[in-house]
């Protein structure tokens, strides 16, 4: 396949196209490279692909809506993963125009730009995040999600509604991931265990917020990289059940569908850091702290629907992937 994927120098991304290009597909890449964090970690990423002749990089922001078809009109993708996005919850309340932009405004034009190329199939990032007040779990996508804690949540739910409306106007083929925290080597500066690493190692404290009473559904990024793997060769389908006077949340009488694909197996937070402090060899000094405006509580993912439609299994344990990620943070950084 000719492949577009968004956010190339991303963690998903950079780490999804290795995959990509292993398996023969052409694939074109599209990152602005910004500063939200480091610009060299994200460089670091593409160096790991970016001389593979199957590979083209392109360095574009896709809330240009003028660039962002011209590449559509070059390359006519017949798959395009769209992982480019402001990340961040408490991000999203000091700045929430990045996420107009990016999240918002970009993921308009990566859907006009899938209209007018004909794409056959447009994957998209979702988040945990857009179940939000939710409590019911495990989170299931057959739940209501009308919400969001913050205004990130709220762009990620956005997306799965215009989506939507393109598989129901222009019968584009949509389906979106709610990931559900994310972790693994050549992570996110932003992230917990990126932070607690850090401070770890060179003996400072570490922010532990809810007082370490978060349960979180860590996926290691393996397992996130086979499921978008297996979802990009099946297009989204109609639901020929689809009943509009009970409807269905996680399906659509057009080619719509959301999934869950996270680890379906919550860890508590203070677990999460004891098996940080094992790999590391270090005890962790804890600045213990209330929930974060925006933050939730817990999140569990029901997978159900991924491992029925396309055998998905999550496979790392979170001790092995904690060591796995400590172990590249001491090689990148010769710590």
């Amino acid at each position: 396949m000719k492949v577009i994927v968004t956010g190339s120098a991303g963690f998903i991304g950079s780490t999804l196209i290795i995959q990509l290009l292993a398996k023969g597909h052409n694939v074109i890449g599209i990152d602005c490279i910004n500063d939200y964090y480091d610009p060299d970690l994200k460089i670091s990423r593409l160096e790991r692909f970016i001389d593979n002749p199957k590979y083209i990089d392109i360095r574009e922001d896709i809330s240009d809506s003028k660039k962002i078809l011209e590449i559509f009109d070059v390359y006519k993708p017949d798959t395009v993963i769209n992982l480019a996005a402001q990340a961040g919850v408490r991000y999203s309340i000091e700045n929430p125009k990045a996420y107009v932009d990016t999240n918002l405004v970009g993921f308009a034009n990566i859907l006009e730009g899938c209209r007018h190329s004909n794409t056959k199939h447009l994957v998209y990032a979702s988040s945990s995040s857009v179940y939000g007040s939710n409590t019911s779990m495990p989170f299931s996508v057959h739940e209501n999600v009308d919400h969001p804690l913050s205004l990130y949540a709220a762009t990620k739910k956005s997306n799965e509604l215009m989506a939507h409306t393109y598989s129901h106007l222009f019968n584009l083929p949509t389906t979106g991931l709610r990931f559900f925290t994310v972790y693994g080597p050549w992570g996110r500066p932003d992230m917990a265990l990126f932070k607690f690493t850090k401070n770890i190692l060179s003996g400072e404290p570490i922010d532990v917020f809810n007082y370490g009473n978060h349960m979180r559904d860590f996926t290691y990024i393996d397992d996130i990289v086979t499921g978008i793997m297996k979802v990009i060769q099946k297009p989204a389908e109609i639901n020929e059940s689809w009943d509009s006077e009970n409807p269905d949340p996680g399906t659509s009488n057009c080619p719509w569908r959301v999934y869950n694909i996270g680890n379906n197996n919550p860890v508590k937070l203070m677990d999460y850091i004891e098996a940080l402090e094992e790999s590391i060899g270090l005890k962790a000094i804890k600045n213990l702290l209330p929930l974060q405006p925006g933050d939730v509580e817990s999140t569990y993912a029901d997978v159900s629907d991924l491992i029925n439609d396309f055998d998905y299994k999550p496979a790392m344990p979170v001790k092995d992937g904690v060591a796995k990620f400590v172990d590249w943070y001491k090689d990148y950084y010769k710590a």
